[in-house]
């Protein structure tokens, strides 16, 4: 097995692997880039061409392989990123000797997805419970080949035959309720809960089936008109999106996703030509599904459906948008209340509306003013106080400056009101902040370990360690570094370097633990996040690590029961400590 996952990372190009997801930026020997899994601006993510490692110094702070970042890319399990890895390396697997619990269940729930998916396209296609459903999709004219696309299903109105289906391949009541298949009754017992419904299977960016929405086809009775899978061990609504399965590489070669409410609105453009369009599941849009089509594209047009709630929703979609630094765009559409009622009016307007995109602040600036329509001093306050936060949060001084003027033209005030009232709104969210607790990242202790972190990260990414080895360790001993593991670091690095004549990395990495190994390969990392170090600064970083080794040894005789026969010993340290700090004063 562990020759297996050698072979892979051997076989893989780390670098061109995950440069295939994020943009990366060379970095001396390595490569840095904007962290995918947190927001950021200034890069923390690096990657090691020659340990065939990762590492976010950021809010993140893990790191890892090229196992760990597919796990991590798309929430999956180690055995699942392995069998992705495994294929696409042209390797075989052989000799899984551990059982991976959590994999086997999410396999088994996703083979039950799956099962349930063709159940109901078999019903919707080839039986007659389908026809009522078949013929509601002929009345939208949705075409064969997109149903075939989406796996449209029918649920027939019926209470026990998917869970009938399903204990046939061996599935449990348990487990189909666990994967939000069946219902609990007030009596114990288990019935389906998707009946009578048009069924829209919801899939991952991998292509596998997660879930299930399902359209009620009687519009008179007084069931929802929708519902969806509850959350379930591979089910998660807030990083879901509909259709990204078919999106994705669309969104990344149009640099661009339209983001919609319902399944129609992607399936109808879909079906015309329109194919970088996803849906949000739940009533707004979340972080976490804007952090997943960040993946693919920094610019996102919001094509929500125009009423009240979908005015919401933007409202909400804009924030989240804004926290990633995306850029936003709004489409107004001039026929339909969404894209797929829009389409089926008028196909030509609908082509032409979603080309000319409305700035964000113009959308919010418009619909503030059409929910407040009458110019009265209550109106002008509630668009005011809609509208202002956006508009205070504008950096560039230019486009500012524009929406100052225009707000302060449909207010009817002066621009000087409308300073004062950012002003206002500025000095408001530095009193909120006031309350934060305080960084622990600027304790001393923190100052010690980062330090010494990063010399050890500056030697080993040297051109050639050894010849900054003397540099640093004539003044330097492994006991002066504060963490014990970089202590045993710099001390298995002094005996390397006394039995070869020149620094090989791979052969000085076997003589670490793998305990030692997960340090060093974190450190090894940090010096790539930084500007070059200056000739000074490595002076001055080594007299900062002697100070700091000689205060310890101080304060240890200090609090011992022999510090009165140690005064020689003090007297000595002190000594040393005074030529240090005059040291780093120079």
């Amino acid at each position: 097995m562990d020759n297996s996952i050698e072979e892979i990372k051997r076989k893989i190009d780390i670098v061109e692997y995950i440069g295939s997801f994020i943009t990366l930026k060379k970095a001396g020997r390595n490569f840095k880039a904007v962290c995918p899994f947190h927001n950021e601006k200034t890069p923390s993510f690096v990657i090691s061409p020659e340990r065939k490692i990762w590492h976010c110094f950021g809010a993140c702070n893990e790191g890892g392989d090229v196992i760990k970042f597919l796990m991590k890319w798309e929430n999956i399990t180690f055995v699942e990123a392995l069998k992705e890895l495994a294929k696409k390396a042209g390797v075989s697997l052989k000799n899984i000797s551990f059982e991976d619990k959590i994999w086997k269940k999410k396999e088994r729930y996703l083979n039950m997805n799956l099962l349930t998916a063709e159940f109901y396209a078999f019903l919707l296609n080839k039986d007659k419970y389908g026809q009522k459903a078949k013929s509601y999709l002929d009345g939208r004219n949705i075409k064969q080949a997109t149903i075939d696309k989406f796996q449209l299903g029918y649920a027939p109105q019926t209470w026990d035959s998917l869970r009938l289906f399903l204990k046939k391949k061996n599935y449990s009541d348990e487990e189909m309720f666990e994967n939000g298949l069946l219902v609990k009754g007030v009596k114990g017992g288990y019935y389906d809960r998707f009946r009578g419904r048009l069924m829209f299977p919801i899939k991952d960016g991998r292509d596998f089936v997660i879930g299930f929405s399902g359209r009620n086809l009687n519009d008179v009775d007084k069931q929802a008109k929708y519902i969806n899978s509850p959350e379930t061990p591979v089910y998660r609504k807030r990083e879901t999106l509909f259709g990204i399965n078919l999106a994705r590489e669309s969104i990344r070669k149009e640099k661009n996703a339209y983001i919609v409410e319902g399944e129609f609105d992607v399936i109808t453009p879909y079906q015309y030509g329109f194919t970088n369009f996803v849906a949000i599941k739940g009533t707004a849009l979340t972080n976490e599904q804007l952090l997943l089509l960040k993946r693919f594209t920094d610019r996102v047009t919001l094509t929500l459906d125009v009423d009240v709630a979908g005015e919401q929703s933007t409202h909400r979609g804009i924030e989240e948008a804004e926290r990633l630094d995306l850029e936003v765009k709004v489409t107004r559409l001039s026929k339909g209340k969404d894209p797929d009622s829009s389409i089926r009016e008028d196909i030509n307007q609908f082509k032409k509306d979603i080309t000319k995109t409305i700035p964000v602040y113009d959308y919010l600036i418009d619909s503030a003013q059409h929910r407040y329509p009458d110019g009265t001093s209550f109106s002008k306050k509630k668009i005011a106080e809609e509208v202002m936060p956006f508009i205070e949060r504008i950096t560039n001084p230019i486009i500012k400056s524009h929406y100052i003027k225009k707000m302060a033209s449909v207010l009817e005030v002066s621009e000087e009101s409308i300073g004062s009232m950012i002003s206002l709104i500025k000095r408001k969210k530095k009193t909120e902040g006031v309350f934060k607790p305080k960084n622990k990242a600027t304790t001393k202790e923190d100052r010690q370990t980062l330090i010494g972190k990063y010399l050890l990260s500056y030697i080993f990414q040297s051109e050639d360690p050894f010849l900054v080895f003397d540099r640093v360790f004539n003044q330097l001993q492994p006991k002066d570094f504060y963490l014990v593991s970089h202590q045993k670091i710099a001390e298995i690095f002094i005996s390397f370097k006394k039995n070869e004549g020149r620094f090989n990395l791979d052969k000085f990495v076997s003589k670490l633990s793998s305990e030692l190994r997960q340090v060093f390969d974190e450190l090894y990392l940090l010096v790539s996040i930084n500007e070059p170090l200056k000739e000074d600064s490595l002076d001055r970083m080594i007299a900062e690590i002697k100070k700091f080794s000689i205060l310890r040894e101080i304060k240890l005789i200090l609090e011992s029961d022999e510090s009165k026969s140690r005064k020689q010993e003090l007297a000595n340290l002190s000594k040393a400590l005074k030529e240090v700090e005059k040291t780093l004063m120079s």
